[in-house]
């Protein structure tokens, strides 16, 4: 008995160490599993200031998301400087949401120029930038310089993520949310290709981040996927590809955001956003390599379509790397995040998303962020 004893005591000692390790890697994988899901969400919050009883603090912190988005205007109060007040507010803003990550954070805005733009000149910021089709009627050089002369600007405030510009074609200019706004660059699609070119380049000499939008295109949409569902089936062309084509062929656009148009021409069941043909079209066909986005997803064309969980599922399941939830529609969820986390890994749990698709986004994420040089400020 005592040599029995003796021989499983070594036996004992080594199940437990075993048990331990087995737990730790598990502990480990569960940790990255969860950090590299936060990297997939680009998120909306509000506050002028950020200090450690804010929610989008503990979203940086605990929740490891990959970036912010900024407004100006918060949608559901109808209240203006939900993020952005003055220039002297916004650099302080910026540089304390960088604090609270541990690894670099996008933090973006859309400004495009024109009518879109969340830094206005009535809050002390720069003089005001000509709609992008304005722009193009000077000239390429004209882009440029705008193009510069913005992303100078956000990079002094501390953003590195510019959703622009539109690579829109404008098919049909009484479109209400690209065409009356003049956010596309031209009719002609050889045009916008070289406007985006142009746009790309001036904001990354200047460490912005680009973003081109609205795959597979929105110009010729006659309605707004902000209010509910946008069919482009019979209005659509195929050259609304070629900006994508060409500048994609450059090996120089970071991001793409797929639009929440519907197109039966390429998936005769889902907007592109949730679209697994369109986005292995943007993968295969076009040989995208970078990180693809979402647009927001509490718009009128997701959320009066598809629950919430069935949307980030079918957004996943499409292969998108991250999720624009821009919380500034109709209300506003402060546990938007940790919501979307705990669905993301059910959605593992059950097998629908494997752990290695997920690993697969952050790691884009994080080569993007490394390629735009980001610095924590």
């Amino acid at each position: 008995m005592r040599t029995i004893r003796y021989i499983c005591l070594p036996i004992l000692v080594l199940l437990l160490v075993t048990t331990a390790c087995a737990q730790r890697h598990t502990a480990t994988a569960d940790d990255t599993l969860r950090a590299d899901i936060g990297q997939m969400l680009l998120v909306g919050f509000r506050g002028t200031t950020v200090d450690a009883s804010s929610t989008i603090a503990r979203d940086i912190r605990y929740y490891h998301i990959g970036g912010v988005i900024l407004f100006e205007y918060d949608a559901p109060t109808g209240k203006h400087h939900r993020n952005v007040a003055s220039p002297k507010q916004l650099r302080r803003l910026t540089s304390q949401l960088q604090k609270w990550s541990k690894e670099p954070l996008w933090i973006s805005v859309d400004q495009e120029g024109g009518r879109v733009a969340r830094l206005r000149v009535s809050d002390g910021f720069a003089v005001a930038t000509p709609s992008p089709k304005q722009m193009a009627e000077g000239g390429i050089d004209t882009v440029r310089y705008h193009a510069i002369r913005t992303a100078a600007m956000l990079r002094d405030l501390g953003i590195n993520l510019n959703f622009a510009p539109c690579a829109d074609v404008d098919v049909n200019p009484d479109c209400p949310v690209i065409g009356r706004l003049g956010r596309s660059f031209s009719a002609d699609a050889s045009q916008v290709a070289d406007c985006c070119a142009a746009w790309l380049d001036g904001q990354s000499q200047q460490g912005v981040a680009g973003c081109l939008k609205h795959f597979p295109g929105h110009g010729s949409a006659s309605g707004d996927t902000h209010a509910g569902l946008v069919d482009v089936t019979d209005s659509w062309q195929e050259r609304e590809l070629a900006p994508y084509r060409t500048l994609i062929a450059t090996g120089k656009v970071p991001m793409v955001m797929m639009a929440h148009i519907v197109n039966r021409n390429l998936d005769v069941n889902y907007p592109a956003s949730l679209s697994r043909h369109c986005v292995d079209m943007l993968r295969g066909e076009l040989g995208f390599d970078g990180v693809v986005i979402t647009d927001d997803m509490a718009m009128g064309a997701i959320v009066n379509q598809y629950g919430y969980d069935e949307a980030v599922a079918l957004a996943l399941e499409a292969g998108v790397d991250m999720l624009c939830l821009g919380n500034n529609g109709t209300t506003y969820n402060a546990d938007i995040v940790p919501q979307t986390v705990d669905i993301i890994l059910q959605l593992v749990r059950e097998g629908r998303v494997s752990a290695e698709r997920i690993h697969q986004s952050a790691d884009r994420i994080r080569t993007a962020k490394k390629q735009i040089a980001i610095k924590s400020r």
